[in-house]
């Protein structure tokens, strides 16, 4: 669990260096303290699933704490539970106030959360690079890569982040990077999130109708399936294509299983079933 707190940051960093923090105090808590309660307590309501395998993968949700913070603790805590020591992260997530092209990183060094900076691995960076090309980008309001890390520190401590933002999520987008990642990854300890909400603002029933065919596309292990089902607005997942290229990306680095650990939407939070959002907690295993 990281102790540290963004006030402290080295005199070897520069401002500049830091992709500051644009959710901290509204989608989850401002104050360290609050902040690794909250996640604490998320966690300890949860058992870990005895999973038969290695964990590769994790689906997480990216809502606000408040609503998803429930569904996320039930993937986190399957890290606790995992075999391996994983000490660099790669962190998949849609874009959604704007285009910066087919594949976008941040240009800064550090992601800033109230629980201190996570560094960006540019060594895995420039692995993938030879496989598929980022644009960088100097500011964004990106909240679903961001919202990511705090489960991330609190569990894995310091880490370095890989975090990619797609902005076409079509199968062949979702392929190549997949692929690229699993040839830049190759035999290392890494582990790989997709961030995806489900469906939003459809009535309780029709939510989990909806969701359920991206589900059973996830666990059928079908990443190709998925983004079809997507494409025909059969479903509706805003990560739909980062969680099809974490599962091309793990598949290839032997995942060969998909196993639901939680569904909730927000409805099962706050009691209104008139429009909700529905939220995922799915790991990737290999046997």
């Amino acid at each position: 669990m990281s102790d540290g707190a963004v006030d402290s940051v080295p005199r070897s960093i520069r401002a500049g260096d830091i992709r500051r923090s644009t959710i901290a105090g509204t989608w989850y808590p401002g104050e360290p303290a609050q902040l690794r309660a909250m996640i604490g307590g998320f966690l300890d309501s949860v058992t870990p699933s005895s999973l038969d395998g290695e964990l590769v993968g994790l689906v997480a949700p990216h809502a606000g704490y408040m609503y998803s913070g429930q569904v996320a603790a039930h993937a986190y805590a399957q890290v606790r539970q995992s075999s391996r020591s994983f000490s660099r992260v790669v962190i998949v997530s849609p874009v959604h106030r704007f285009y910066p092209g087919r594949f976008a990183l941040t240009d800064k060094r550090y992601y800033e959360t109230p629980l201190g900076l996570v560094p960006v691995d540019d060594a895995l960076v420039r692995a993938v690079e030879q496989h598929v090309s980022f644009n960088r980008v100097s500011q964004d309001m990106e909240h679903s890569l961001e919202i990511q890390l705090p489960f991330v520190q609190y569990e894995l401590g310091n880490v370095q982040l890989t975090p990619i933002m797609m902005g076409d999520q079509d199968w062949n987008s979702a392929r190549e990077l997949g692929e690229a990642l699993a040839q830049a990854i190759g035999q290392g300890e890494v582990l790989l999130i997709a961030s995806t909400d489900l469906s939003h603002f459809h009535d309780y029933r029709s939510a989990k109708e909806l969701d359920q065919r991206v589900l059973d596309c996830i666990s059928a292990y079908d990443a190709q399936g998925l983004i079809r089902t997507l494409s025909m607005h059969k479903a509706e997942a805003c990560g739909g294509g980062p969680v099809a290229a974490v599962m091309v990306a793990a598949k290839a680095l032997g995942a060969n299983r998909a196993v639901l650990l939680q569904y909730m939407n927000s409805g099962d939070v706050t009691g209104d079933h008139s429009s909700v959002v529905g939220y995922a907690a799915v790991a990737l295993l290999r046997s």
